[in-house]
């Protein structure tokens, strides 16, 4: 089987299949709904954060935090270093708290969430490493990590029911250097 470009507008590509291989056999051939679900249950089952933007000049190790289907975030974990930096970060889902992701140290600041309560917005800034978080939430609270320096960027949600379901990004050893955010339904809404 080769693929080849089809020279499309969009850069779609064709899939044309050779009758026999060079064994003489008959190749395998995957129906256009085959080979759509076999994509669409690989991009399920990937732990890539889908964020719409990342925030931070990036570089380093990438983290995701995984996705809680029965359980919505609870709380955020953040860790301030010395130098003001935001070294790591941690979620909750229910009353369980995700491992950290980023660098080690840094001193932790917390936030738990009211009870049905979700973050429906995030502001922040960054220079070479993320300085600076906001996180807002449904009830009209918001609750700040970190100090302002370097460049600002908000965060929020395409839809209004929508609330934030992952967080990912990249780190160095002095801490995150780019953060995204996924956002999706509540789980109430899954069930």
């Amino acid at each position: 089987m080769g693929l080849e470009d089809s020279g499309g507008v969009c850069g779609a590509l064709e899939v044309r299949y050779q009758k026999t291989d060079s064994a003489g056999q008959e190749p395998l051939k995957l129906q256009p709904e085959a080979m759509l679900l076999w994509l669409t249950l690989a991009f399920l089952w990937s732990p890539t954060c889908w964020a719409q933007q990342k925030y931070g000049p990036g570089g380093g190790t990438y983290f995701s935090t995984s996705r809680d289907f029965q359980n919505d975030i609870t709380g955020i974990r953040v860790f301030i270093g010395p130098l003001g930096l935001i070294k790591s970060i941690q979620v909750r889902f229910g009353s369980s708290w995700s491992e950290k992701y980023g660098a080690p140290g840094g001193t932790p600041q917390e936030v738990i969430l009211l009870p049905e309560e979700h973050i429906t917005g995030i502001y922040g800034s960054y220079k070479n490493f993320l300085r600076h978080l906001v996180i807002y939430t449904d009830r009209g609270r918001w609750f700040p990590f970190g100090k302002e320096d370097g460049n600002t960027f908000i965060a929020f949600p395409d839809e209004s029911d929508k609330v934030l379901i992952r967080v990912c990004g990249h780190y160095k050893l002095l801490g995150i250097t780019s953060i995204g955010f996924e956002w999706g339904y509540p789980s109430f809404l899954n069930k």
